[in-house]
């Protein structure tokens, strides 16, 4: 249901997207929006892990360097039968985590020096897997996709304000035409939002079943909500596009479960994890045991 729920939700960002375009520049405008959307989604499909990983700092790190936390998701990785991610750690004391790459081959999972230090190996191995889970279901993909067009459509509207629309007939009325330039952008970000929390809810579940534990997911969600609501991530906080990325959201505009909410409220979370806790088998023996 989740993936259906998905799917119609960039179906829709897709049409709202080019029908910027037709408001611009009429189906001239649209298929140049759609050239601009295919264009952008190539690069970033190429180039957003490296991105995201330069913009944190991220350093990666191997056996040598880290064994406990390399070991850890490598065990995690072969319970979930994915290849290997690269391992990347931020010097951050925010305790956060979040996973990268355009399909599970390229993956790249990051962690802060913050969630290291403060979470027990479970709650890590919960954590690793939960971004682990979002590799499985090329969330990653999805989600760059979604902020790409995103931030595409907001750039059309702007540009669509300042210049003006079309002038062919078959344009709407130029009034509606400000109107859906000025909601567009709204719009679409509501559709990201959504998309996340989604994403979000599957690889909580999936991520449960990954490491065996759900409890253990559960009881580093609290903590994380603790951490994020008290220690600035100053990147995040510089660039709020890449906030869907994160477990947890490293901004200070959390709170409930709602449309502008680009996670799931950690009260729901936990609930769902601790729902299943009561059906869990658990994992092959790994590091962190």
């Amino acid at each position: 249901m989740s993936y259906t729920r998905t799917a119609f939700l960039l179906a829709g960002l897709t049409g709202l997207f080019l029908a910027v375009g037709f408001l611009i520049g009429g189906q001239t405008g649209m298929l140049i929006a759609l050239l601009f959307a295919v264009g952008t989604n190539a690069f970033a499909y190429w180039n957003s892990d490296k991105m995201v990983l330069r913009m944190y700092n991220a350093r990666q790190v191997g056996p040598r360097d880290s064994p406990q936390f390399h070991g850890l998701v490598e065990q995690l990785a072969r319970n979930a039968g994915l290849p290997m991610p690269r391992v990347y750690i931020i010097d951050e004391p925010q305790p956060n985590a979040f996973a990268t790459g355009r399909n599970p081959e390229n993956a790249a999972v990051a962690a802060t020096t913050g969630l290291l230090e403060r979470l027990t190996q479970e709650e890590i191995a919960g954590v690793m897997a939960h971004e682990l889970a979002h590799v499985k279901n090329r969330d990653t993909l999805i989600m760059t996709v979604t902020a790409t067009i995103a931030g595409a459509l907001s750039m059309l509207a702007n540009f669509a304000l300042f210049f003006g629309g079309s002038n062919d007939e078959d344009s709407p009325n130029p009034i509606f035409a400000i109107l859906i330039m000025i909601l567009a952008p709204i719009a679409a970000m509501l559709v990201q939002m959504a998309i996340s929390r989604t994403r979000e809810y599957e690889a909580d579940r999936m991520g449960a079943e990954i490491c065996g534990r759900p409890l253990w997911l559960a009881s580093a969600l609290d903590k994380l909500e603790s951490g994020t609501r008290t220690i600035d991530n100053r990147t995040a906080e510089g660039n709020p596009a890449t906030a869907h990325l994160f477990i947890a959201n490293p901004l200070h505009v959390h709170a409930r479960d709602n449309l502008f909410s680009t996670h799931p409220s950690m009260t729901n979370r936990i609930a769902r994890l601790r729902a299943m806790s009561g059906q869990a088998t658990g994992p092959t023996q790994g590091p962190w045991a």
